[in-house]
């Protein structure tokens, strides 16, 4: 089963962080920052798998992980899953938001981060492989744009709000508006 997912940049910055088991969010940060450090100190001669570090199991789980241009993807999972198999989920993980984006980058996780949840939501849910097929996740995201499209979507949201209030249709204000003195109030007076 798959713990946990995360995506981190080459600084350290998580990108997409997902647990599938129930950790304080201390203790997610503390996860994040030892998976990055057990990572980064690795060469990229030597395979991707490694021992989970100890705040997420130690040696009951394993660090699969790939790096992509600036973003290092890493899944945590339990000795029941396949290593290369994993690897080769990742891999449709990346495809599959490089098609979605066209040519994804690190910015395109931070500025849509719904879509890429619910992209990954369509691979794995609740720490349990869905799909692997690449065109068959690509379709239920189109899917899940043309419904979004077609109820206006929540993207569409701020737009309708504006048009909305500019079709408010309140008095117009006057603008010179001449209040003369008033006699009760002189200036300096108490």
């Amino acid at each position: 089963m798959i713990q946990a997912i995360l995506v981190f940049n080459n600084h350290g910055k998580p990108r997409l962080v997902r647990f599938y088991q129930r950790f304080p969010e201390e203790i997610q940060q503390q996860i994040v920052r030892e998976t990055f450090h057990l990572v980064l100190k690795r060469d990229d001669n030597i395979c991707n798998f490694l021992e989970g570090g100890s705040l997420i199991g130690g040696s009951d789980y394993k660090l699969i992980y790939r790096h992509y241009a600036t973003l290092y993807f890493v899944f945590c999972v339990d000795s029941s899953e396949s290593e290369l198999g994993i690897l080769d989920l990742i891999q449709v993980f990346v495809e599959t938001l490089d098609k979605c984006f066209e040519n994804v980058c690190e910015l395109d996780l931070i500025f849509h981060m719904d879509k890429v949840h619910y992209i990954l939501q369509e691979v794995v849910m609740g720490g349990m492989v869905l799909e692997t097929n690449m065109n068959e996740i690509v379709a239920q995201i189109e899917a899940q744009n043309r419904l979004e499209k077609s109820e206006g979507g929540l993207s569409a949201a701020p737009a309708r709000a504006v048009s909305a209030v500019k079709n408010i249709n309140l008095p117009e204000i006057p603008r010179n508006i001449n209040i003369g003195r008033n006699p009760d109030h002189e200036p300096g007076a108490c």
